[in-house]
């Protein structure tokens, strides 16, 4: 993925350059939403196996169109590659993720499902400081082989560049929310409202199409407007239609604001993905593109994960707590039974439709009005814990707005010369 980065550097120049970038951030963005349709019409209409099928005829046409695309110059001597910096950065960011994204399971502090209690705690945070040590490692690994003049992994000075260090956090903080999103919309629309894949993924169509619209837009927007600017207007603009989305979250569908604010989401994205790829190339000269592509896309890829493990972490959460409460607060529903199943859940539940806790009480033998009260009280929950999560996406939004400040504060009608130079922008 970081190659291309270079690619469009070297088949590009000047605004068609700019444009090139805010495409590929467009279309990746605009895929993940595509792709829910894709898989939808395949998987309720064919087999999911068509999928994967499908993925192998999109590389054979991908490897047939290279043809087209000229190589990008690499300069200077041919580097060797970190295999010790490898492993500690993979481990590093893998363990944060594994932790954060187990921790509906086995608990933040007080452990729940924990496999091992280290000191009474919850394993999920000493994963997650183990992994942090592992990248602190990492960084005094980088320092090392650079004071030796060999080549480490990533140049750490890098990230000291700030419209460079600001991109990557605009990055991180995109792919959090919009995953954070998409982790939850699909949950509400099949598992609340009972529609199959391929409606789930027509209902999510809009982010697809105003994200690659806004994303082209945006990059013309760069001459009369800075970086910053649009880059702010895009975080607000996300805010607002996720809180629309929020609003939406109700037994029933409103199929105007639902769309409306999906489209919303598109735009905002949109509006960051035509920016943060042009500052972090923008921030660095040609021998640095390489290296600050794969910054830029681990920062997305981390961002991806994380706004899974985060978001998914606390739907889970909140689904488990807030069910528990509501039978427990349910008169219908008797103190023997609440107990029951107050520990049955007390590990973590999955998030499944109500007719499936409808079948599982029945099973357990339990009576029509209990069965009754206890749906309904999960119905609830469900609802409560999906806004939740988009809070969380929202809250995302919202504490993304000071990274900002570093971002270039003046129009850039065409950064051409600046980045053949190796100027900061």
């Amino acid at each position: 993925m970081p190659a291309l980065v270079a690619l469009i550097a070297g088949n590009y120049e000047g605004k068609q350059r700019n444009v090139a970038y805010a495409v590929i951030g467009g279309v990746a963005g605009a895929g993940i939403a595509i792709g829910p349709i894709l898989g939808g019409w395949a998987t309720t209409e064919l087999s999911w196996r068509v999928v994967f099928l499908g993925e192998v005829v999109l590389v054979l046409f991908i490897l047939a169109m290279t043809r087209l695309i000229g190589d990008a110059a690499r300069p200077g001597p041919k580097p060797r590659l970190d295999i010790l910096g490898t492993a500690l950065s993979a481990s590093g960011l893998g363990l944060i993720v594994l932790g954060v994204l187990q921790s509906s399971t086995w608990g933040w502090v007080q452990p729940k499902d924990s496999p091992i209690e280290p000191l009474g705690f919850s394993l999920t945070l000493f994963v997650i400081a183990f992994g942090a040590v592992l990248l602190w490692a990492f960084t005094a690994w980088q320092r090392h082989r650079e004071d030796t003049g060999r080549d480490p992994l990533v140049h750490l000075s890098l990230v000291r560049i700030p419209p460079l260090r600001a991109g990557l956090i605009g990055l991180l903080s995109q792919n959090l929310i919009l995953m954070g999103v998409f982790f939850t919309v699909p949950l509400y629309l099949q598992l609340v409202l009972g529609f199959d894949a391929l409606e789930t993924g027509i209902k999510m169509l809009p982010v697809s199409i105003t994200m690659f619209v806004a994303s082209a837009i945006g990059a013309r927007l760069a001459g009369k407007y800075s970086v910053r600017a649009v880059v702010r207007a895009g975080l607000w603009i996300t805010l607002a239609s996720v809180v629309v989305l929020l609003a939406t979250i109700k037994p029933a569908l409103d199929d105007s604001m639902f769309a409306t604010s999906m489209a919303g989401l598109g735009i905002g994205m949109g509006l960051l993905a035509s920016q943060l790829g042009k500052v972090v190339q923008a921030s660095v000269d040609a021998s640095g593109r390489g290296e600050a592509g794969g910054l830029q896309f681990t920062g997305q890829q981390l961002g991806s994960s994380l706004g899974v493990a985060l978001i998914g972490a606390v739907v889970l959460s909140g689904l488990t707590s807030n069910f528990v409460e509501n039978i427990s607060t349910d008169a219908r529903i008797s103190a023997q039974v609440s107990e029951q199943v107050s520990t049955a859940v007390s590990s973590g539940i999955d998030f499944v439709s109500s007719d499936q806790v409808a079948a599982a009480a029945t099973e357990a033998g339990l009576d029509e009005p209990t069965t009754t009260a206890l749906v309904e009280s999960y119905e609830e929950a469900q609802l409560e814990a999906l806004k939740a999560g988009l809070l969380g996406a929202a809250l995302l939004a919202l504490l993304s707005l000071p990274f900002t400040r570093e971002l270039p504060h003046e129009p850039q009608p065409d950064t051409s010369q600046a980045v053949d130079a190796g100027v900061i922008v």
